[in-house]
């Protein structure tokens, strides 16, 4: 009993401290990606550019034996790339979100994700359905950030473009790839290499089909750009080097709870985002919209309370014919995400 007590701690304080560094990846990184954008006009190039520090970060980092990653294969590929092409269109309408809307308008179609993640994690992967408790949460969260974007102003059709088309985008990701990391044999630094290599692939067929090759090249030609501005220069090595420490945290996280409670997490975090974006950027909601963002982040607090189950202990005292059988689904995730614990 007193084993069953201290892994459970210990789970605990894992799976805390996962969620604690992809909040704090993700706030961050959408400040400098915000800030990388008005400094360098090239999000195609931008995230490219993450996905590659990312997958030479990973491979070099395994070459001298700080982690170790499941190598890189063409069944492998074969087998990933649908989740790879749902993860670059998210970051992708992310990016072109951003470029055209205030963070506000990113902030309340990010917000939206949770109800639909949550009724396709119910319906597609077979998940208990959301308590009364935890769908109030829900609805707070998606009240709050509705009447924070409800007080701004300044939405184009190109904006509404990008955020629909960010919503379908992120929430099939949150799901699909959820799917993939359960099903894979792959450890957090394999889907890592994996998911980075295929969308480094996939950036110059967006490139074309956006045109923006052509103003990357016009740019190079005239001598523009501010490609190696100080400034500029500086948030696009944090850019992609908050890529990198997102891909671990955000990978690891998806494993360690459910969809929907990533997806709050994603939504929660932006709390700093919007602080960050109040003191930087003029064009923000009023101090009736900041009220609404507490609304938020309470409801994503009330949802983190209403999906937390009881200590191990009593569920451990209720199994009996059932304990091997989840023993072994147990030791079958421990060992997807921690087999080479070489890190």
């Amino acid at each position: 009993m007193s084993a069953i007590k201290f892994d459970s701690t210990k789970q605990y304080y894992a799976t805390s401290s996962l969620m604690v560094g992809y909040a704090l990846c993700s706030s961050l990184l959408a400040v400098i990606n915000k800030f990388a954008i008005t400094r360098f006009n090239y999000p195609g190039l931008l995230t490219a550019l993450q996905y590659l520090t990312t997958a030479l970060g990973v491979w070099v980092l395994g070459k001298f034996g700080f982690l170790h990653h499941d190598p890189f294969t063409l069944d492998i590929a074969k087998k990933f790339l649908p989740a790879a092409i749902v993860f670059y269109l998210a970051i992708f309408t992310n990016t072109n979100l951003l470029r055209h809307a205030n963070v506000d308008t990113f902030i309340v179609f990010r917000s939206l994700t949770p109800f639909l993640v949550a009724i396709a994690d119910t319906t597609f992967r077979r998940q208990p359905c959301p308590s009364k408790l935890t769908f109030m949460s829900l609805l707070i969260i998606l009240g709050g950030a509705v009447g924070y974007v409800a007080t701004d102003s300044a939405f184009t059709l190109t904006a509404y473009s990008w955020a629909f088309a960010y919503l379908v985008t992120i929430t099939t990701d949150m799901v699909y790839i959820k799917h993939m990391l359960m099903n894979l044999g792959f450890n957090t630094w394999g889907f890592v290499l994996c998911n980075n290599l295929l969308s480094l692939m996939m950036a110059p067929i967006f490139w074309v089909l956006t045109g923006e090759y052509s103003e990357v090249f016009a740019d190079l030609g005239a001598n523009a750009g501010n490609w190696f501005e100080p400034v500029a220069f500086t948030a696009v090595s944090l850019s992609c080097l908050f890529g990198l420490l997102i891909s671990f945290f955000g990978f690891a996280a998806r494993r360690a709870i459910s969809a929907t409670a990533f997806t709050v997490t994603g939504v929660v975090n932006k709390f700093l985002t919007v602080a960050i974006n109040v003191l930087i950027w003029d064009k923000h909601a009023t101090p009736i919209g900041l009220v609404c963002l507490l609304f938020t982040l309470a409801g994503g607090i009330l949802y983190q309370q209403s999906v937390t189950g009881p200590p191990r202990e009593s569920t451990a005292s209720k199994q009996t014919g059932d304990e091997k059988e989840n023993d072994d689904e147990e030791n079958r995730g421990k060992t997807l995400s921690g087999k080479h614990a070489s890190i």
